[in-house]
């Protein structure tokens, strides 16, 4: 099992994670995205995107025979979500608003089999996106699936260094825009940012992957120069909008932005 949580791994060895978001129940958008290489991860986006645990197991098995740990975002801290995103394949799962070391304690324990957890038994159909057989699956989830939870809150932020320190918690990915939200703050400023760094900090004090979403390249590449571990580059629908507008703007020859409104 071990060999084939390609996340996990490249974290292990110190090379960046390096993923994008997947919104989309699209395999054929999936594939091609990933038929290139270059990733390490995809997000399946189940609490915000067009996807529910119906289309775990199909992309699951999808993202891990290109390369890469598929990791799917459920939409709450709820053991049963968990456990279904575990069930089809998942190679770790995030968990969005853990607002406490409490909230983080009890994610832990929704993913993890007993006696360390209270994850229910019934690895049917796990065990496929690593290659291994049902028997197999078992030995090796409770220390090969990550557990990530999301710090996009003020009261998040308040209890990072707490959260960060709950023992099974493996990466703490920053919500960014939610966290502004939160704070209510604009995007980017100085006390935003702040908060992004407090939570960097924790990560790293805590011996834990600090994690961010980002939403194109240079944004990515400016936040793993600042430490962290595990970025974002992309969403599935962001790019393909961005495109559109591109090539919308060339063809009406105007500014990207305005080819919408130009007619």
């Amino acid at each position: 099992m071990q060999s084939a949580a390609t996340l996990k791994n490249a974290l292990a060895k110190k090379q960046p994670g390096i993923g994008f978001w997947l919104t989309f129940n699209a395999p054929s958008i999936c594939k091609t995205i990933l038929a290139g290489g270059g990733f390490n991860w995809a997000l399946i986006d189940a609490e915000h995107g067009q996807i529910t645990d119906s289309d775990y197991y199909a992309l699951t098995n999808l993202v891990a025979s290109s390369g890469a740990s598929p990791i799917i975002r459920v939409p709450y801290d709820l053991e049963w979500m968990i456990k279904r995103a575990l069930d089809s394949g998942a190679h770790g799962v995030m968990t969005p608003m853990c607002h406490s070391a409490d909230d983080a304690r009890r994610i832990v324990q929704y993913s993890k089999y007993p006696p360390r957890g209270t994850r229910g038994y019934g690895p049917m159909f796990s065990a496929h996106s690593f290659g291994l057989q049902e028997k197999e699956y078992p030995a090796g989830a409770d220390d090969n699936l990550l557990v990530i939870v999301q710090i996009e809150s003020r009261k998040a932020v308040e209890n990072v260094e707490e959260i960060a320190a709950v023992d099974g918690i493996d990466v703490l990915f920053i919500g960014p825009y939610d966290l502004s939200k939160f704070l209510n703050v604009q995007f980017g400023s100085e006390e935003h940012e702040a908060a992004i760094q407090r939570t960097l900090k924790a990560a790293k004090a805590a011996g834990k992957t600090a994690a961010i979403f980002c939403t194109s390249g240079e944004q990515a590449k400016m936040r793993l120069s600042q430490g962290f571990e595990m970025v974002s580059i992309v969403t599935d629908v962001g790019a393909l909008a961005a495109a559109f507008d591109r090539e919308l703007a060339a063809v009406r020859g105007v500014e990207v932005g305005q080819a919408r409104s130009a007619y």
